[in-house]
């Protein structure tokens, strides 16, 4: 391609509602442009940028035997009747009604559309397993898009589902779809890790992420040190050594004074104990019901474990006024001995001897407080969030933390969905049987932004070589020089026939503009035609990850460029 036909309309500003890098570089590269909050155009450079990293995902899902189809975006609200997520998902479910009054929305994800092609199409188990995935925008009315594509509202997703007879055919399914990923991701060029992860909104009874690493990651990966085990850290499990019986003796009840003293340091302080000899009670509204849950004062509760523990749906933590207006109850000395509503304590919780807890009345605290004496939790579990003192759970080691930003998810979904809808085979006796599934996501724009937010610097873009829209760009620097013209033409000509995609920069632009806006755009390797070839003959190649140049011929050129690139491909 030629930058003077290109609609490639770089700016030196950077764009004040864009917070991330990524955001930023894709607006200053011209690869994007935004329509309205959370809906983005994609110009030419940003689209051949999809187009890379969706030739990658479609080549290695039909290598694990997936077949592509394509569903509407636009859904029947009766299939989400069916499974019960109408009501369930919530607010991100953009809803809608035709013109006879019935009820449709815009897909976030299609398990229901595709379990109905399912129970239409596929009756024996002979017709098993099958894996049928799509490529297709996608719709999540978020209530604070932000980030550009990171966190937009409509983003292009591959989504696939496999289909299988029992639970151990859908474990084989999920393997081939843990390893296609793996190598969807390393043909990307990306750092990533596959974390165990919370299955959220979707369902089933396992899943993992797959996270890029970057520091402006939304999310915090917990890794071992000494082992594979790598978990996203709402779904970290915390390892508790064995614990000796304590000898220390249970002492009674006592109401102390407290007053103004609502945080926990402060009453640690006053008290004269450590804030880990604290229980910390918090309040929320779990599904519409107050709860509250135990950790130990210098702890915090994971919200995510929290609503596993309690098999909600939604949970938000409730402020002082709502508590107040809820329970009468004062914030800053809540405590669970004699309090009436459901109760989850962490596991650590359980193990405190003589603890102080809040005595639910303003300025006071209790002494002495015995778990199972004093109060007995409806539900006991893992309900802190990690940190890096833990250990891991797998093989005792140390753990560090890492942000990342998710691009993959696949889940384990059982038959969450195939009995909901009855979506059922006959098996080899004859039986009725619902569908094992598996669903398999990839956020394929979120890829191109992630790739950036992993790779740049100060300059600009700096494009692994399988994701660049262009993996050579020849600069021109004598555009009115026969010489300098003929000598690009010609090493333009040559990359392509080695099956190169090349953006030559032909533009009459002073020599420091195309520099710039070659580093911008993140182009891997910058070929320049400039004053080397006036006196030599030759030509600079820049790599734009290192920097390291060469100067080679024109036939050397192409060779080892042709070499390079197609040795990142492999």
């Amino acid at each position: 391609m030629r930058y003077s036909q290109m609609l490639l309309p770089t700016t030196k500003e950077t764009p004040s509602e864009a917070e991330v890098v990524s955001h930023q570089l894709l607006v200053r590269g011209g690869f994007i442009r935004k329509l309205t909050s959370g809906m983005y155009t994609y110009l030419p450079m940003g689209f051949l940028a999809l187009q890379k990293v969706t030739e990658i995902v479609r080549q290695e899902m039909n290598r694990a035997g997936a077949q592509e189809i394509l569903m509407p975006m636009v859904q029947p609200g009766d299939l989400w009747e069916e499974s019960g997520r109408w009501k369930k998902y919530g607010p991100e479910l953009l809803r809608f009604r035709d013109r006879h009054d019935r009820d449709y929305c815009l897909g976030p994800t299609h398990e229901e559309v595709v379990t109905d092609v399912a129970r239409r199409e596929l009756q024996s188990y002979r017709q098993l397993p099958i894996n049928l995935y799509q490529i297709q925008t996608k719709f999540r009315d978020e209530i604070r898009p932000r980030f550009g594509l990171m966190r937009g509202r409509e983003f292009v997703m591959k989504d696939a589902y496999s289909f299988d007879v029992d639970d151990a055919g859908a474990s084989r399914s999920y393997e081939i779809m843990r390893q296609a990923y793996h190598r969807i991701f390393e043909r990307c060029g990306l750092e990533f890790r596959a974390v165990e992860a919370d299955s959220g909104a979707i369902g089933g009874s396992f899943s993992h992420e797959f996270m890029v690493l970057a520091e402006t990651g939304e999310d915090t990966l917990v890794i071992c040190e000494s082992c594979s085990y790598a978990a996203n850290v709402e779904k970290a499990a915390i390892a508790l050594a064995e614990a000796a019986p304590s000898m220390e003796v249970l002492r009674e009840l006592v109401k102390v004074e407290t007053p103004g003293m609502k945080k926990v340091d402060k009453v640690a302080e006053f008290l004269k104990v450590e804030p880990a000899a604290v229980i910390k009670t918090l309040f929320y509204l779990a599904d519409g019901v107050v709860v509250a849950a135990l950790v130990r004062g210098d702890r915090e509760v994971q919200s995510v474990k929290l609503k596993n523990l309690l098999g909600a749906t939604d949970v938000e933590p409730l402020d002082e006024e709502q508590i107040w207006q809820q329970t009468r109850l004062p914030v800053g000395y809540l405590g669970p001995v004699g309090l009436e509503l459901k109760m989850v304590a962490d596991q650590e919780v359980m193990r405190m001897v003589n603890a102080v807890a809040g005595a639910n009345e303003k300025g006071c605290h209790l002494t002495g407080v015995n778990p199972g004496r004093d109060f007995t939790p409806d539900v006991v579990g893992d309900l802190r969030q990690i940190t890096v003192n833990d250990r891991c759970p797998v093989c005792g080691g140390g753990l560090r933390l890492k942000e990342g930003i998710e691009v993959g998810h696949i889940f384990k979904l059982g038959t969450k969905y195939s009995e909901a809808m009855k979506a059922n085979f006959q098996d080899s006796d004859g039986q009725e049987k619902p569908f094992v599934m598996g669903c398999y996501g990839i956020g394929v724009s979120r890829v191109v932004a992630a790739a950036i937010e992993q790779n740049h610097d100060a300059k600009g873009i700096i494009f692994p070589v399988p994701l660049a829209p262009f993996q050579v760009i020849v600069l021109n620097l004598g555009p009115k020089d026969e010489g300098y013209c003929t000598a690009a033409e010609d090493l333009y000509t040559q990359l392509r026939a080695q099956g190169l995609d090349v953006l030559l920069d032909d533009r009459d632009e002073r020599p420091g503009s195309k520099f710039a806006d070659a580093d911008l755009l993140g182009i891997p390797y910058r070929l320049t035609v400039g004053k080397t070839f006036e006196k030599e003959g030759k030509v600079e190649i820049r790599s734009r990850k290192t920097g390291e140049t060469q100067v080679l011929s024109l036939e050397e050129a192409t060779a080892y460029l042709a070499e390079r690139v197609h040795l990142a491909l492999s």
